[in-house]
């Protein structure tokens, strides 16, 4: 009886839509900052510069919706700066296989450290390992480096205007001018910040690039991505959950993908299809999270893959696609119940430890 209940209760969770709070042009925003790069590089007749000038306008989706003037407008530069760093360190070590895996799994360990000892929001450190996993895993030709960080961070730029007319629109004056003060830093140290956590994350996402490239994958970017996506969860329930709903999504979303390919086949059709879903998943990712997963699945694939031959070969794509995003899942779910284990390992000696300095103060004063 208890685990058909539960299977009810899961069962009901997955087919409800959560309340959010998020405003209907936060959506907007983030497809107008993925949109006008591509536009621009379609009206140029350079749609794959025009996709990376897209990846930039991505940073958008680290804009937080409250706080100080100070703060967001701190937190997207920042930000901004963590993607053009990103994008960079991908291209100068796509060189080699080798010298890829051992980039990503150092970067990652770099960058997840940061993000847990600043106590950074959601989306924490995905879209940075992203950045990072699609840049490396593209032909290196050190003449192209120079123009392709350029559009990322002009894409960035974008961004960064955007959000800056958003933030003085939206946000109230303080008539207080020391209250802008009064919110948390942007920059508050967590000083118990666990390091074997990122050392685990750091793994996994060497591991998964370095099983793409022992399967012969060309582009193996896929599999550390998905995997990075699992390993978000913020619980082995949610982690657990996350792999499920991501496996189901995508596979719809690989059917709705093959489907869109059927009817887009023009770079401005492309274009489009790519806006378009880029709002719809903003408004879905915190309501379903598998039912966003259906429309990043296409979305994802139109803006990595617009400018490659396999476009043309639908079927081909999907299949590939399909095993990469399956093969990095399944290692998310377990790299997720090692990254859970050590937190409850580093919790509990944290705890001992506070308990043992709280007895030593204690014996001291007594």
């Amino acid at each position: 009886m208890e685990l058909k209940k539960k299977i009810g209760d899961e069962l009901s969770l997955f087919f409800t839509l959560r309340q959010t709070s998020k405003k209907w042009y936060i959506p907007l925003l983030a497809a107008i900052c993925v949109g006008i790069p591509l536009l621009v590089g379609l009206y140029f007749e350079n749609l794959r510069l025009g996709l990376m000038g897209s990846l930039g306008g991505l940073v958008i989706l680290y804009l937080p919706e409250t706080g100080s003037r100070t703060n967001r407008f701190v937190t997207i530069l920042v930000a901004s700066f963590a993607f053009i760093i990103s994008f960079s360190v991908g291209q100068f070590f796509s060189f080699h296989p080798v010298a890829a895996v051992i980039a990503m799994g150092l970067f990652t360990f770099i960058v997840h450290w940061i993000v847990l000892v600043y106590k950074t929001s959601p989306p924490r450190s995905f879209f940075f390992i992203m950045i990072a996993a699609l840049s490396i895993c593209q032909p290196f030709h050190l003449e192209t480096i120079p123009t392709k960080i350029g559009a990322l961070s002009l894409g960035t730029m974008l961004a960064s205007i955007l959000a800056t007319i958003h933030i003085i629109w939206k946000t109230n004056p303080s008539d207080n001018p020391e209250q802008d003060n009064s919110e948390p830093s942007v920059f508050t140290k967590n000083d118990f910040a666990d390091i074997w956590e990122a050392i685990v994350m750091a793994a996994f996402m060497a591991g998964g690039m370095g099983i793409g490239y022992l399967m012969g994958y060309q582009n193996p970017y896929w599999i550390p991505v998905s995997t990075a996506a699992v390993m978000q969860g913020a619980s082995l329930y949610h982690i657990r959950q996350k792999t499920a709903y991501r496996i189901l999504g995508t596979f719809v979303g690989l059917g709705l993908c093959w489907l869109l390919l059927t009817f887009v086949d023009t770079p401005l059709e492309i274009c489009v299809s790519i806006i378009v879903l880029q709002f719809i998943i903003e408004l879905l990712i915190i309501r379903h999270y598998a039912l966003a997963v259906i429309f990043i699945t296409p979305m994802t694939i139109f803006l990595s893959e617009a400018a490659s031959p396999l476009m043309a070969s639908p079927k081909d794509l999907i299949e590939l696609r399909f095993w990469e995003i399956v093969i990095g899942s399944v290692l998310g779910a377990f790299g997720g119940w090692m990254l859970y284990k050590e937190k409850i390992r580093y919790t509990t000696l944290h705890g001992l430890k506070r308990i043992k300095v709280t007895m030593e103060k204690r014996n001291k004063i007594l």
